[in-house]
């Protein structure tokens, strides 16, 4: 009996030291997820002050240029500008084209963001030129007489050139859906890519991935929750990478668009690519970013 009861002290006594190591675990961990946590908050928080000082910084590159813009002119400004939906554009293109002019008296030219605006644009456009300038990436049009001065959005950048002749160079496919291409949107979970050839879309792959969001968040701390998410986020851009590599060999060209970090993740398969504010379901999504794609911006210079 002795022995018994000597067996079951020994036993609490172990079971004592068991917990005790259980609850400095439990400690342990607990410290480790609170450090985790702050580390991701603080992550958060330097990307957070990222952001705000890049937008910072945009606003007073913006400002710097309106001001260098109004010490050439303060009166320089675009005489107007629209936004051209497809029979808006397509018309626009068609009066474009069909301006004839004696030799060199038409003149093209696409200038890059940030690239600097050809001598032929600035000795066409005088002090008119540094909206130009502002209005980069783009395609310029002037003709010798006047009759047309303006800049013009196009969908898909064609390389930088400057060139006068007879006519203006306006290429379709800068503007509209042409050929047989693949065209895409990507967020953080949703996906969907399909098939064109020309504005007809002939097949269609979607994803749509349950990604944790701040209300989802529930009871997991800011560490568990960061790092579920991600793994999340990375399944979804695996199954995104398997139907973007399954697209057909003959296409002439594959255009994404989408979050910003998203469509970085995913550039390695798209000739283009470009942001798109596009929500919904997959299908949804897709039409409407595709829409919006193929709009042109009209400044008149």
């Amino acid at each position: 009996m002795l022995d018994r009861l000597l067996g079951r002290k020994r036993l609490k006594e172990r079971i004592a030291e068991l917990e005790g190591e259980r609850d400095d675990a439990v400690a342990r961990m607990e410290a480790e997820e609170q450090r985790r946590g702050e580390a991701a908050r603080k992550r958060q928080k330097a990307e957070k002050r990222v952001n705000e000082l890049e937008t910072r910084i945009t606003e007073l590159e913006d400002r710097l240029e309106r001001a260098e813009a109004r010490e050439e002119d303060t009166t320089v400004d675009f005489r107007g500008v629209e936004t051209l939906r497809p029979d808006r554009r397509d018309e626009v293109l068609a009066r474009l084209r069909s301006l004839e002019t004696g030799p060199e008296g038409a003149l093209s030219a696409f200038v890059a963001a940030g690239g600097d605006v050809p001598d032929a644009v600035s000795e066409a456009l005088g002090d008119r030129a540094t909206l130009v300038r502002r209005a980069a990436p783009t395609l310029v049009y002037v003709d010798d007489a006047g009759l047309v001065s303006c800049t013009l959005e196009p969908a898909l950048d064609p390389d930088p050139f400057c060139e006068w002749d007879d006519g203006f160079r306006v290429e379709g496919a800068w503007f509209r859906p042409t050929g047989r291409f693949a065209f895409g949107v990507a967020r953080s979970d949703t996906f969907a890519v399909g098939v064109y050839e020309g504005d007809e879309r002939v097949a269609l792959e979607t994803v749509r991935t349950d990604v944790m969001d701040e209300h989802d968040k529930g009871g997991f701390s800011q560490a568990r929750y960061e790092r579920l998410r991600e793994e999340q986020i990375d399944e979804h851009l695996e199954e995104c990478r398997a139907a973007l590599s399954e697209l057909p060999t003959d296409l002439d060209r594959v255009v994404l668009v989408g979050e910003h970090g998203i469509v970085k993740r995913l550039s390695e398969f798209a000739d283009f690519t470009a942001a798109s504010d596009a929500t919904g379901k997959p299908e949804t999504a897709l039409e409407e970013a595709f829409s919006e794609f193929w709009t042109a911006r009209l400044r008149l210079v």
